[in-house]
């Protein structure tokens, strides 16, 4: 799925109305998620990144409601119920790979272990989702300015899921919770992949960190725009 090119401009020509977006930090406090090459948890990366891109969001105009920013949400369930009344929810994520792929290696004294052979963003969409039009065209568009800032992909998801738009990373994973579980348009964004040892450093940049938000924010907002989503006082 290519997108039309007014969609990729629509940020800048036109006057966006006000959305309320969910920026949901994926895992907590009892579960840290995957552990990047050099020991940190991937809470602290997605509560640092989804930080930022509400800063963006709410920048462009946008109202952001915040969601396990805290890391005190258990229950997966939960998250979405959390963002009722939203026109969008999002859940930011960073990317691990299986056992099989990764090599050992020693930081400050310590064993850990890193890939060399998957790297790159991911966005997701479920099948299941109760509005998987919004949903598809949103991850597209959020695909297509990330491209357009100089991000890369990663097509390692093809080796388990079925493309939405392989060209712009967007992935089927469709018993995702925080995907299905819920009435709004919904995506899971995958940031990149924090084991591997050189994209864990780029992935810790501030300066890259807000170059993806705003792509991100951008392409979010061109795209509730064609759809009307945000279309309420």
């Amino acid at each position: 799925m290519r997108l039309p090119v007014f969609c990729l401009f629509l940020w800048s020509t036109v006057n966006v109305l006000a959305a309320e977006i969910a920026v949901d930090v994926g895992h907590g406090g009892r579960d840290p998620g995957a552990i990047s090459a050099r020991g940190r948890g991937e809470f602290d990366f997605n509560r640092d990144f989804a930080g930022i891109l509400a800063e963006r969001l709410a920048a462009g105009g946008q109202r952001v409601r915040r969601i396990n920013f805290d890391g005190a949400i258990g229950s997966l369930a939960a998250r979405p119920q959390a963002a009722a009344g939203s026109d969008f929810f999002i859940s930011i994520h960073h990317d691990s790979i299986g056992e099989a792929w990764l090599l050992p290696w020693t930081w400050e004294g310590v064993e850990r272990t890193h890939t060399e052979v998957k790297r790159g963003y991911g966005l997701f969409v479920s099948a299941a989702n109760p509005d998987l039009p919004t949903s598809l065209l949103c991850a597209s568009t959020m695909g297509a300015m990330l491209r357009r800032a100089g991000f890369a992909a990663s097509d390692w998801h093809g080796r388990k899921h079925q493309a939405a738009d392989a060209h712009n990373g967007v992935w089927y994973y469709d018993n995702l919770v925080v995907l299905y579980r819920t009435r709004l348009p919904a995506v899971l964004f995958e940031a990149g992949v924090i084991k591997h040892k050189d994209e864990e450093l780029e992935l810790r940049d501030p300066a890259r960190q807000a170059r993806m938000a705003d792509a991100l924010a951008s392409g979010l907002a061109a795209c509730l725009q064609v759809t009307g989503k945000p279309a309420r006082d």
